[in-house]
């Protein structure tokens, strides 16, 4: 089994995808004014937009994109006129992190955590 994508509530489709493009994810279906979906520059990830007619509660979700370049990246972003709620800084949990969150309020991460991502010093023994 492998996790292919999750899909975002949005209250403002072309704000959202707007936000996301300029972000640099690739936008691959948009159909709106309900639904688009973006592949991530790297590996095969997918996440998708779904507008609701209801205001978009805080769900306690927090969506990870994982960041090489975490640092620059923020930088880029920043320059560009996002906003962050979280600059980059080293967790207590090995991993490097910056958050935001999008035009509906759901809480996006960009971190890095190189082999700890998989492999803390904490991982659970197989068996």
């Amino acid at each position: 089994m492998n996790l292919n994508q999750i899909t975002l509530p949005v209250a403002d489709f072309e704000r959202s995808v707007a936000f996301y493009r300029d972000m640099g994810f690739t936008l691959i279906v948009h159909s709106p004014p309900r639904y688009a979906r973006f592949e991530c520059p790297d590996g095969e990830s997918t996440f998708s937009l779904h507008t609701v007619d209801a205001p978009v509660n805080t769900t306690g979700v927090v969506v990870y994109f994982e960041c090489p370049d975490l640092d620059a990246r923020v930088q880029r972003l920043l320059d560009a006129g996002f906003e962050f709620t979280q600059r980059p800084q080293d967790e207590r949990w090995l991993w490097r992190e910056a958050r935001l969150v999008d035009p509906s309020g759901n809480v996006l991460c960009l971190f890095w955590a190189g082999t700890n991502r998989r492999d803390p010093p904490w991982r659970v023994a197989a068996g």
